[in-house]
């Protein structure tokens, strides 16, 4: 896939969007999904993304017995669409995403957990 964009720059762009749907930004829950999300909490955008993650996974299933692979694509998009109103209601933007899997690059996906897991213990007051 080609894209006169970067992936950074079409996600810095909807993530402007969504940031204008906040209520703290005037969004109108009678006229955008993502304001009328965002307006009923995060019990609302949070139960999206269990079911859009849970999408993914079907459709991923599906193409190991010879569905339609686009599909995947197409649920992905929605899982990611849903995380970036979580971020933006919690004042996060997909650049700490990129930044933190930045963070991450070249190192052990083994290794990055079990560094995860001792910094836990460590912070751990009890």
């Amino acid at each position: 896939m080609t894209s006169t964009f970067s992936s950074t720059d079409s996600l810095a762009r909807l993530a402007e969007v969504i940031e204008s749907r906040l209520p703290k930004n005037g969004g109108d829950p009678t006229a955008s999904y993502v304001a009328r999300l965002l307006h009923k909490g995060p019990d609302a955008f949070l139960k999206k993304i269990g079911e859009e993650a849970t999408e993914v996974v079907m459709a991923a299933k599906d193409a190991d017995f010879g569905g339609d692979k686009t599909k995947i694509v197409n649920e992905v998009a929605d899982l990611w669409f849903h995380c970036m109103v979580a971020l933006a209601h919690y004042g996060l933007t997909p650049a700490d995403v990129v930044a933190e899997l930045n963070r991450r690059a070249g190192t052990s996906g083994i290794e990055e957990k079990a560094l995860r897991k001792v910094l836990a213990r460590e912070n751990d007051p009890a």
